[in-house]
């Protein structure tokens, strides 16, 4: 079970209101990258199911499901950063997932003072004092917090644009390069979520 060591720490140097930001969607060939800031306060304690947060990668997507609607409801402010294909193949995914996390921050009704971020990257351009924390989302509770709003969010958002591009089963997959996307690509080639400047789709464009 994670604790609060890390965020106890910041309230003790007069810190009052911390958020953890992570990101879902690095690798994948098609969709957009999504991020997400989740806000405590000092008085915000771990109980019950919310002792079951952790990872998201280690998580069923049910529980995921579950944890993401508690999240929600106890955290002080739980925001996403969506950018898209579009803007991921113009700026790469590195940059992309950064102006994500500030997306989320940004859109915080109650701003951090203080900022985990997931990786060994900093959020660039914010004045809010932050911490990166390489594996993160496993050693510090509000950014596990965070890699599950953003894992939950962006899977709902490529199954909604499954629809539209049912052949590419999206729905099955979140646009990752799984055998069977792989062969729908050579099959249909890309689609307009798909982002042009990975290599698989890339080869496929030069095709």
């Amino acid at each position: 079970m994670l604790d609060l060591i890390s965020e106890k720490e910041k309230f003790a140097s007069g810190y009052q209101l911390i958020g953890g930001v992570d990101e879902a969607g690095r690798g994948p060939l098609a969709g957009s990258v999504v991020a997400a800031c989740v806000v405590i306060g000092e008085d915000f304690k771990i109980k019950g199911e919310l002792e079951k947060v952790m990872d998201s990668k280690k998580l069923s997507a049910k529980k995921r499901e579950e944890l993401y609607k508690l999240i929600r409801e106890k955290a002080l402010a739980v925001e996403i950063g969506v950018v898209s294909p579009k803007i991921i193949d113009k700026i790469n995914i590195l940059q992309a997932s950064l102006l994500a996390m500030k997306k989320a921050v940004d859109g915080c009704k109650i701003a951090p003072d203080y900022l985990f971020i997931d990786g060994k990257f900093k959020i660039p351009k914010t004045d809010i004092p932050q911490s990166a924390v390489i594996g993160g989302d496993g050693k510090v509770f509000c950014i596990a917090a965070a890699s599950i709003i953003a894992k939950v969010a962006r899977d709902w958002l490529i199954s909604a644009e499954a629809e539209k591009y049912p052949e590419y089963e999206f729905a099955r997959h979140k646009g990752y390069g799984t055998a069977i996307h792989l062969s729908k690509l050579k099959e249909f080639g890309p689609c307009p979520i798909h982002r042009k400047s990975f290599g698989p789709v890339k080869d496929c464009l030069k095709k």
